[in-house]
């Protein structure tokens, strides 16, 4: 009652003197909060029940440590650690140790960062939250010290580490000192990643300095907060160095997304269930999966799924004695025809997308992350096509370029470090040719994949869906199986290119296409290709319920095969495997 009362009569205030407000707003402390991006004045409760955001302009506001615990973790479920830690004053920087204490006082925190255990949605992880109140949330010795005592103890403990990083960068009065924290968290984030345990790093604004350049940008999936702050250099300080004004958005989370340094921007009432979904998919086990999966195919597949090789009958489609090789080509480029997406959300659940290469950028031809497979946590990357000119354009036809592939390579190794299954869906005419994939290293890009791919520790399944073209498909495609859909096609470049080439004449592409041996039943001859997934005609988004549960019932079985594998058998088998071609 006496907030409504409050509420009205602000109401009538802000209607008789709006104008004079929104020069000078007279707000009551600690009732009202004036939002730093609209100028509005916001009711403090209003924007406490709204995750700290402004009401009327959405903009985010900082939230204090102890208010984002509140925000993430179970009830009851937070408990402290090292929550009181001696100060040090390594550089004897005059008037520093009554910086800090006032600091301690006005905040009430020991320093500026809080560390502990939590359950959030019931998943058990180590925690620590920046607050910007405490010395700008910088960086000095005992920040380092408690992030570096959490993963620690969080290594010991199995547990993952999260970390909300909030900060101006280095503590200057501590000079050197606080410059080998960075040093030292890295190191201790190193040794929490060998043990093969996970680390999340949240990033809100803002993040800078020293913090962006160590733990910040570590994790092994960066998520981010809307337009926050991120950056080595802050903004004036680039401006002012070469004098030139900055771009709009410049070094916010959609511009590091776009530039691929981060996986994924959550809205601030997203990332707790964003968090328990990660979290939960990283503990995922195979044991008695397997078992549960194959009853639920059981139930869910018609009667094609039980159809296996390349010449199953159907009423709409031709004999495969009637298909010509030209046939399968112009079948695998048909615009309708089903995408990566469309089988990575038909055959997996929970699929949670991942972006940029942490090198240059995002490339729209890759998409990856992770998702559940019959109770277990697994990679899936794929190569994608757009449906229309403007998906097309987006997805730069289906042709990666050097990032793509970096992507791919660095979802793989993150696969490798948790264990999970790597599945990969290739769909391309070729890798990007442009001039700027030849300045960004397109060829070792590629060859880099072809590297790593051989010796990953993990089991991988490349299927060829649509398109496998030359190198650009290979790229994916170093697997301890390697599959082809009815109608795809794989070769070391396209018939026109091979017409071109041999016969100084495109136009014989369709010839071409007969003597490459590139279709599904001729490449599994040969030896390349070890299964041929029938398809119904056309292979499109609607028919995805008969493909899907083919495909289930099949990957079961290649997890049933290569999981029992030691990391020496796969890396052995795989490249037994080439070795025999």
């Amino acid at each position: 009652m006496l907030r409504d009362m409050f509420k009205k009569t602000y109401t009538l205030i802000d209607t008789k003197y709006k104008s004079q407000l929104r020069q000078e707003p007279n707000i009551p402390e600690g009732l009202w909060r004036k939002c730093k991006k609209c100028g509005q004045p916001v009711y403090a409760e209003d924007v406490k029940e709204n995750y700290y955001i402004c009401p009327k302009c959405k903009a985010y506001f900082r939230v204090h440590a102890y208010r984002r615990i509140e925000m993430l973790a179970d009830k009851g479920s937070f408990q402290e650690w090292n929550k009181e830690m001696p100060f040090s004053n390594p550089l004897d920087f005059p008037g520093y140790e009554e910086k800090v204490q006032a600091a301690r006082e006005k905040t009430r925190l020991n320093e500026a960062i809080v560390t502990g255990f939590c359950r959030i949605d019931g998943e058990p992880a180590a925690v620590g939250v920046c607050d910007a109140r405490f010395l700008m949330s910088s960086m000095g010795h005992v920040v380092g010290e408690k992030i570096t005592a959490m993963v620690e103890r969080a290594t010991r403990e199995k547990l993952p580490v999260i970390i909300f990083a909030c900060s101006g960068g280095a503590r200057m009065q501590e000079g050197c000192v606080s410059l080998m924290q960075m040093a030292k968290t890295s190191a201790a984030l190193k040794r929490h990643h060998e043990a093969g345990q996970l680390f999340i790093s949240v990033l809100t604004d803002p993040t800078t300095g020293g913090v962006t350049a160590s733990f910040a940008m570590l994790g092994d999936i960066i998520l981010a907060e809307p337009g926050a702050l991120i950056g080595f250099a802050g903004p004036r300080v680039i401006q002012q160095t070469i004098g030139q004004k900055l771009p709009e958005g410049f070094q916010r989370s959609e511009f590091l997304l776009e530039h691929g340094f981060i996986d994924k921007i959550v809205k601030r009432e997203e990332m707790k269930p964003v968090l328990h979904q990660i979290l939960a998919m990283h503990r995922g086990t195979w044991k008695g999966a397997a078992a549960e999966g194959a009853e639920e195919t059981k139930e869910t597949a018609p009667e094609e799924a039980a159809v296996s090789g390349s010449s199953r009958k159907d009423g709409k489609k031709k004999t495969e004695g009637a298909r010509t090789a030209w046939d399968h080509v112009l079948l695998s480029r048909q615009a309708d025809r089903a995408t990566a997406l469309d089988y990575i959300q038909s055959v997996f659940d929970d699929f949670m997308e991942f972006h940029g290469d942490r090198y240059f950028g995002d490339d729209g031809a890759i998409v990856g992350g992770i998702a559940s497979f019959m109770g277990r946590t697994v990679t899936v990357i794929g190569q994608q096509k757009g449906k229309t000119t403007k998906e097309n354009i987006l997805r730069n036809f289906g042709m990666p370029s050097p990032e793509g592939y970096r992507k791919a390579l660095r979802l793989m190794k993150q696969a490798e470090t948790f264990g999970r299954p790597v599945i990969c869906f290739v769909d391309t005419p070729g890798a990007f040719c442009g001039i700027e994939a030849e300045e960004r290293g397109q060829g070792e890009a590629i060859a880099r994949n072809l590297f790593e791919m051989s010796d990953l520790k993990v089991p991988v399944l490349s299927i060829v869906i649509g398109e496998g073209g030359s190198g650009g498909a290979l790229a994916m495609a170093v697997a301890n199986e390697v599959w082809m859909m009815e109608n795809a096609v794989y070769s070391v470049l396209s018939p026109e290119g091979f017409a071109s080439i041999l016969w100084k004449d495109s136009k014989k592409a369709d010839q071409a296409a007969e003597v490459m041996k590139i279709t599904a039943a001729d490449l599994r001859q040969l030896g390349i290709v070890d299964q041929v997934v029938p398809e119904p005609e056309p292979a499109c988004k609607e028919e995805m319920g008969r493909l899907a549960a083919d495909l289930r019932e099949r990957i079961r079985g290649f997890m049933d095969v290569y999981t029992a594998m030691t990391p020496e058998e796969l890396t052995r088998q795989r490249y037994d495997r080439f070795r025999r071609i």
